[in-house]
This record gives C-alpha cells, structure tokens and sequence, in this order.
C-alpha cells in the first residue's frame, strides 16, 4: 500500500526530527588511549545505561586475541589492540563497531615475564587522527600510519639506552603533546624520562637518574636521610615504573608529571628541566609504582599498594619547584589502576592482592576513610576459571570509569559493576558476571561510543552500554 506524499513527507520530517533530538541530547566520545580523552578515566558521554541486572547487557561481538594488559585505543571507528600470539607481538586494528579485522602488523618477541605473568604487551596504544604508536614489553617504540599500519619509523629503545631489566617488562604507555612523545624509560644514569619527535622519533630530551635524585630527602623513611645514588646497587639501578606520565598546568606553569621507581618528577615538557623531584618508593626492593599520578588544581595524589607505602597528597607551592605534604597515610593503596575523583571523594579499589582488595572511599582534602566495602575473596587461584566452574562474586582489584554520573567497576574474575557516587557509603545499582571473562581481567575497561569493551588475557568483547531509552 503506499502512503500519499502528504503523509510520506510528515513521516520523513517526523524520523528527522528524533534523529535530531536524539542526536542532540546524547553524546559520544573517542577513546584514544591509556585512561581515555581525558587521560583520567572519565568519559562525557551521555545516554549511557543508568542501571545494571544480573542478567547482563548485550554482546555486541567478541573475538579471541593474544596475551597482554593492554587495553585498546578507539578513534572512529578503528579500535587497535596490542598483543601477543606466540613468538610475536602483533599490533591489530577492528572495526569497532563489528570487530572485523582491518589490518595487522606484527614483529618478533622473545620477552619473557620473570615472575611468571603473561608475555604480551603492557602499553596501550596512542591514537591520532592519522598514526598509532605502540611501546611493546622489550621495548620496542613504534610508529604506524592508522589507515593501513604501515610503519613511518621505530626505535629499539633497549639497544639506544642502558636499561636495567625491569620487573615486569616495559610498563609505562607514552603521552603525546605538542608534537613529542613522553615516556618514560629508567635507562642510566640520567635517562629515567625521555622526549621523543612524534614525527621522526628522534630524542629531543633526556632527564632523571643519579644527578636528579642525589641528595634528595627520602621522604617516608626512617631518618633524616638522603639519597645516596649507587650506580652498583640494583635498587638504584631500576627506575622505570608502571605509571605513565601526566601532563597538568598547576599555578600557571605546565609540568610533565612522572612517576618512576624512585618517585615524582616534574619536568618542563619543552626542554626536560627538572621542577621538583619527591621521594616515593616503598622500603622493599621488589616492589614497583603503578597508579599514574591523579592531579586536581595544584595538588597531585600517588599512591602504591606496596609493602604499607600507601598514598601520599601533595601541594605544589606556587613556585611551582617544590612540593609539600598534605597528607599521608595506607587508607588507600592503589595497586595498577587510579581512582576516580569527584565531588572531594576519591572512589577506587585499594589493596596489593585479591584477599585483601577492597573498595574504598576517601576524603580527598584530609585522606580520612568514609567508607570499606570488603567481602573477602574466595579461593579462586592464579589460574583461569575451569569451565563450568562458577566465577567468584567478588571485584577484588579493579578498575574504574567515571560515566553519565556512575561508576562503572570491572574486577579482576570479570565481574562488572554499576555504582552510584555515595560519599556516604557503597552505591552498588547491580553486577553482572560477564561470561567468557576469567580471572585475570587487569586491562581496564574502555567506553567510546557507548559501547563498553573489555578484556581478559585470551578474550575481547564489545558490549552495548547505551541506555535502551537513548538507542
């Protein structure tokens, strides 16, 4: 039957029109790499989903992949991954809207993880509109055109710097700004952070190492005492971290703030010149930073899960050379993942392993504890969940995104959250354990678009985290 044009064109400007509203009341975001657009874990987007049942959302696709921790980068619709299949490190590019392959470019690894963890790739990928740039676990720093992975250049950073074998393999995800690309290395003696020419990769600046760190007060310990570099001693010869650098303008004067083995750097991103430099390491040696430094105004948080370090605010004076505390103290030990702060209330999962993970609520101002959810953790193991074995219902150690008002929370068994922001006490809307995922889910999740992806060490999903109302 067909429509007489009168009606034919009410139909065609009413479909218009919600195209429009719905356009115009929801928006979506890229999220292009470590910790999204805004390199802190939260996301503006609208006509998310504001509730959560155990019967889960849909999966939109899902694809099997290689080894590693890091989390895909979206821009558009390109997601890229970085991961492992056998003696290689492949950099592979989707659709994010199907997962249908796009291209692929892979190159050789021998990295093996000395403490037993998976051998895939820890950094996630760094997207502009036109290259993708990728740090594998050995270090190998690379530059590929988004379109078609191409490569334009790529360094082995190993074989150009003297870097000390670290823990757990390269770490620490590069940022870009203003045409360089900041990582950080640990290499000796005096190249713990370098700058890189997003362009070509040639060095631009080296800082941090032994003429950084002698005589700094090591600020935690017992005693009055300073830092004595001894280029022999492997506690000292080991700077990289697992915290990627962080870019803030604090009184005015930008700083590259970093993290490394042996604390806070604040370097000037043109020229490398040191700020400030804060003592944070705990008293074990083997122990690592890995919570990416959380900034507000001029205060910046570090944290570290490590052997009672704990969590440590600081004020930059106006100056902008020197650092005072605000407050210390273990009420909240970050492990990997950084905390989302919001309202003076910091939200975030505290605690060095599974059994005494817990997640917390913390003043931002004082450090004073407002609330501990803590339910214990089941005897699950380091190992994959065996099929058919019922997946723990517990977070553990996990992750955070700030989104459309909620938290939304992964755990390391897969088990995914939705919580309201109750500075009062824990605001969990639902959970639902994602099938497929199993222990351990440590990359943490990505939204772009809204869509929600995740994964595991074998696993990548794209689940469907609009609001039904807004599709």
């Amino acid at each position: 039957m067909r429509l007489p044009h009168r009606l034919l064109y009410c139909s065609f400007f009413s479909g218009l029109l919600a195209f429009l509203i719905c356009s115009t009341s929801t928006k979506a975001d890229d999220w292009p790499e470590f910790l999204g657009p805004n390199r802190n874990n939260r996301s503006s987007e609208t006509g998310l989903r504001q509730s959560l049942s155990a019967d889960g959302v849909p999966i939109v696709w899902q694809n099997k992949v290689g080894t590693g921790y890091s989390a895909p980068s979206i821009r558009g619709d390109r997601l890229v991954l970085h991961h492992r299949v056998g003696g290689e490190e492949i950099i592979e590019t989707f659709s994010a809207v199907s997962g249908i392959p796009v291209w692929k470019h892979s190159y050789p690894s021998k990295f093996i993880d000395p403490f037993g963890y998976n051998n895939g790739p820890r950094c996630s990928p760094v997207l502009t509109e036109e290259l993708c740039y990728t740090f594998g676990a050995e270090g190998l720093l690379l530059c590929l055109r988004l379109k078609d992975g191409s490569v334009v250049w790529q360094r082995d950073t190993r074989a150009d710097f003297n870097i000390p074998e670290a823990f757990f393999g390269v770490g620490s995800t590069p940022v870009l700004e203003d045409g360089k690309l900041f990582l950080i290395l640990g290499g000796q003696p005096n190249s713990a952070v370098i700058a890189v020419d997003a362009s070509t990769g040639a060095t631009v600046w080296e800082n941090g190492g032994e003429s950084t760190w002698n005589g700094v007060p090591m600020t935690g310990w017992p005693g009055e005492r300073t830092v004595q570099w001894n280029p022999a001693d492997p506690a000292f010869q080991k700077q990289a971290s697992y915290c990627t650098p962080v870019l803030a303008t604090i009184h005015g004067k930008r700083h590259l703030l970093c993290c490394t083995r042996q604390g806070l750097l604040s370097l000037a991103p043109a020229t490398g010149k040191l700020n400030f430099a804060f003592w944070f390491r705990s008293r074990q040696d083997s122990s690592v930073n890995a919570m990416s430094p959380l900034v507000q105004n001029d205060c910046i948080l570090l944290s570290s899960a490590y052997f009672r370090l704990g969590s440590v605010l600081l004020r930059v004076r106006p100056s902008g050379d020197a650092v005072d505390e605000v407050w210390r103290g273990t009420q909240l030990e970050m492990h990997w993942s950084q905390p989302i702060l919001e309202k003076g209330a910091l939200y975030g999962f505290s605690g060095r392993n599974e059994p005494d993970a817990r997640f917390r609520c913390v003043d931002w101002a004082d450090g004073r504890l407002r609330w501990d959810r803590f339910e214990g953790w089941p005897n699950a193991g380091h190992s994959k969940l065996r099929e058919g074995e019922k997946p723990p219902e517990f977070y553990g150690r996990g992750s955070l995104i700030f989104a459309a008002g909620k938290l939304i929370a992964l755990g390391e068994a897969g088990r995914l959250g939705l919580f309201d922001l109750n500075p009062e006490k824990p605001g969990e809307l639902g959970f639902w354990q994602v099938p497929g995922l199993s222990y351990p889910c440590w990359t943490g999740p990505v939204l772009s678009n809204r869509k929600l992806y995740l994964r595991d060490e074998s696993l990548l999903m794209c689940l469907d985290w609009a609001e039904p109302a807004a599709k």
